[in-house]
C-alpha cells in the first residue's frame, strides 16, 4: 500500500493540505489540483492509484470530472462533498465514483476508508493470482477477464466502471447463490459503506443495460424481496 499515489482535486486549500499532509504521513504520495480541468490534466502525468474528488469546483462540476476520468481510466474515485443530498451521492456513484466522504469529515475515518479501498483491490488481485481462473465465461457470449479487469460480450469490450466490474465478477464467482442488497454492499463496497441499497439496484440496472439485457432475461436475476443472484 505504501508509495500509492493519490490525486486530490479540491479547491479549498485547508482541506486539500490537510488530506495531503495526513496521507503523506501514512506513506502515500500525493498531488493537489485546485480546479477540475487541472485535475484531469494531472491524471495523465501523475497516473494516480486513487483520486479524491471534490464535488463543487470553481471551473467545472466534480460530476463532469468524474465522467471524463471514468471514460478513459480505471482509477478508484472517492467523491468529497459538502452536500448530504442522497441524489447527489447516487449520481456520483452512477458516474463511476467508488465511495464518497461528506464534509465535514473526520480525517482518521477518511484515511481508513481510503486504505480499505486499496485493501479490497489488493485482495482481489491476490485472489485472481492464487484462486480461480482468470477468465469467467457466462452465457450469451459474456466473458469476464479478472486480471485485465475487462468484460467482453461477443468479443466486443464493454466499458464498465470499477464497481460495476467488481459487482458482476463477485456474482459470477458465486453463481446461483442469492445475496441481499445489504450483503452485496458489504462484500463489494465494504467498510461500512454509507450508501443505501438503491446503490446496488442502480449498478445492476447499469450492468444489464451495458450488456444489452432486460430484467427478464438477464444473467443477473432479481430475487423478489431478497436481492440478486447470477444464473448461467
Amino acid at each position: 500500500m505504501y508509495n500509492k499515489k493519490i490525486l486530490i482535486i479540491e479547491d479549498e486549500e485547508p482541506i486539500a493540505d490537510l488530506l495531503s499532509y495526513s496521507l503523506k504521513k501514512e506513506g502515500f504520495r500525493t498531488e493537489i489540483a485546485n480546479e477540475g480541468k487541472v485535475g484531469i490534466n494531472k491524471v495523465k502525468k501523475f497516473i494516480p492509484d486513487m483520486i479524491l474528488l471534490d464535488l463543487m469546483l470553481p471551473d467545472i462540476s466534480g460530476f463532469d470530472v468524474c465522467r471524463e476520468i471514468s471514460k478513459n481510466y480505471s482509477i478508484p474515485i472517492v467523491m468529497i462533498t459538502a452536500k448530504s443530498d442522497t441524489m447527489d451521492k447516487i449520481l456520483g456513484i452512477e458516474l463511476g465514483a467508488d465511495d464518497y466522504i461528506t464534509k465535514p469529515f473526520n480525517i482518521r475515518e477518511a484515511i481508513a476508508r481510503i486504505k480499505a479501498i486499496f485493501r479490497r483491490i489488493e485482495l482481489t488481485e491476490e485472489h485472481n493470482i492464487e484462486g480461480k481462473a482468470n477468465v469467467i465465461k457466462l452465457k450469451k457470449g459474456i466473458e469476464i477477464y479478472k486480471e485485465e479487469r475487462k468484460v467482453l460480450k461477443d468479443d466486443v469490450e464493454i466499458d464498465f466502471t470499477n464497481k460495476e466490474f467488481e459487482l458482476l465478477t463477485f456474482l459470477a464467482e458465486n453463481k446461483k447463490r442469492i445475496f441481499s442488497r445489504s450483503e452485496l454492499l458489504d462484500k463489494v463496497w465494504g467498510f461500512e459503506y454509507a450508501g443505501d441499497t438503491r446503490t446496488v439496484d442502480i449498478h445492476v440496472q447499469r450492468i444489464r443495460k451495458k450488456l444489452d439485457e432486460d430484467k427478464k432475461s438477464s444473467v443477473i436475476e432479481t430475487v423478489f424481496g431478497i436481492g440478486y443472484k447470477l444464473i448461467d
